[in-house]
């Protein structure tokens, strides 16, 4: 995972594939790291937004992303990045 900035990450899929994704909002839950993420080619299109819920795992010594296969840790996680999302948009 390299980091461009605050906002903006680039990742790799398994086949080598390079993707840039905007980070919405990061959050720190039962000991993991979540983020939020939007493709960054999208991010000028709010109405058009799907945002991607990956998180930060160590393996073998080195942090990845991945998605989340549990149905109730994902509404959980999603639930609470919305509401901080919202909570800084009333600000």
């Amino acid at each position: 995972m390299d980091q461009y900035g605050s906002d903006f990450i680039t990742i790799s899929d398994d086949d080598g594939k390079e993707y840039e994704l905007e980070v919405l909002s990061t959050l720190e839950y039962d000991g993991c790291t979540y983020l939020a993420v939007i493709p960054a080619e999208e991010s000028q299109d709010t109405l058009q937004l799907e945002v991607s819920i990956l998180k930060s795992v160590e393996e073998d010594g080195e942090t990845i992303l991945c998605t989340i296969d549990d149905e109730q840790e994902l509404e959980t996680v999603y639930g609470l990045i919305m509401d901080a999302l919202y909570e800084e948009d009333t600000e």
